[in-house]
């Protein structure tokens, strides 16, 4: 019982403990994840597209295909986010 009343207290004050809004914290998530996580990805698939081709595996073509497209929409989608912005403002 006791440990559910340090969990709530605790939750209760994480927002007054965190000094962020909503708004900052959605904010540095999409920094995040556009700064650092998509374009590894977008490398991690384009290498994988090459060891395709060099394994000789016939589906290469389409692992070529699939990581450039996944490249463009990752390297890209911070242009596409501030589109939305602006559309939506």
């Amino acid at each position: 019982m006791r440990k559910y009343l340090v969990l709530t207290i605790l939750v209760l004050a994480m927002p007054m403990l965190a000094h962020a809004s909503v708004e900052s914290s959605l904010l540095g998530l999409k920094n995040v994840l556009l700064g650092s996580i998509l374009p590894i990805f977008a490398v991690l698939g384009l290498g994988f597209a090459a060891f395709s081709f060099l394994t000789g595996n016939p589906n290469a073509k389409n692992h070529l295909t699939y990581a450039v497209i996944g490249s463009i929409i990752c390297f890209g989608a911070q242009s596409i986010v501030d589109l939305i912005e602006r559309t939506v403002q």
